[in-house]
């Protein structure tokens, strides 16, 4: 096996890891048919995800790192409030808040720079 890595290199590296990727895609589709999505597994797992998703929101939001650290606490609650009020009045339709709260940050970057 070293052998083949060091004439091949990261070739052979890149050929095992795609081949290793979609072996595991193949067989989640093969087994895709014969799982019930209702199942109570599944539902425990869907919740472990959105919960995984709510904390990392939250921390993000409460502890920023980087440059959303920069952001004042009320501002980021306050942009948090405007997209959930606007996810509420159009359900189903999550682009548009994205691009809200985006472009709210952004307005906010623009105003402390030139101001």
């Amino acid at each position: 096996m070293e052998a083949l890595f060091e004439s091949l290199g990261w070739w052979a590296a890149l050929g095992f890891v795609v081949i290793a990727t979609y072996f595991w895609r193949g067989l989640g589709i093969l087994l895709s048919g014969h799982v019930d999505q209702n199942s109570e597994i599944f539902r425990w797992l869907s919740a472990v995800t959105y919960s995984l998703v709510g904390a990392l929101t939250f921390k993000l939001i409460i502890l920023p790192i980087g440059l959303l650290s920069n952001v004042p606490l009320v501002y980021r609650i306050g942009v948090c409030l405007i997209c959930i009020w606007w996810m509420l009045k159009k359900p189903n339709n999550m682009v548009p808040c994205l691009i809200l709260g985006s472009l709210l940050m952004m307005a906010y970057g623009l105003v402390e720079l030139f101001i």
